[in-house]
């Protein structure tokens, strides 16, 4: 299962034109799909990411995994689950900084509870401006399909 199926259940989990609800969200990768620890590879073509992506999310402190006896990293569900998360916080435009800010207040606990709603609120409001630009670029490309006698599918 790639990051690119994930969203294609998202989407496909959606009722009508309503945002996917967080219960949703939470079933797109169950613990019983990652039953065994996974390697850097496995957890690579899981995401659809590239292992030095992973790596570089592991040394900056983003993710913790833990080693195998052998020294390999041994992903579990709950690293999946971050990696996944933190895959789509970059998708949606968070930076590196703020994704490492994020990492570190979850890691100091429930006391910074408001200044990571605070974070996840900003970056809601940048998510819903790129939403919008993107209708309206949406809307550019339709009129200009229209211009050369296409018609637009939803």
């Amino acid at each position: 299962m790639t990051t690119s199926t994930i969203i294609d259940r998202a989407l496909a989990a959606r009722h009508g034109d309503e945002p996917i609800s967080i219960d949703q969200v939470n079933a797109l990768l169950t613990d019983d799909e990652i039953t065994d620890p996974l390697t850097v590879a496995q957890v690579a073509a899981l995401l659809d990411l590239s292992p030095h992506t992973l790596r570089y999310y592991e040394r900056i402190g983003l993710v913790s995994v833990p080693r195998a006896a052998s020294g390999h990293r041994m992903y579990d569900a709950d690293s999946v689950r971050r990696i996944t998360f933190l895959t789509r916080m970059r998708l949606s435009g968070m930076s590196i900084r703020d994704l490492t800010r994020y990492v570190e207040l979850v890691d100091q606990g429930e006391s910074t509870v408001p200044e990571r709603l605070a974070l996840m609120q900003a970056h809601r409001a940048q998510i819903a401006r790129q939403i919008a630009e993107l209708q309206v670029s949406l809307a550019v490309t339709d009129h200009k399909i229209a211009t050369y006698g296409g018609a637009c599918t939803p």
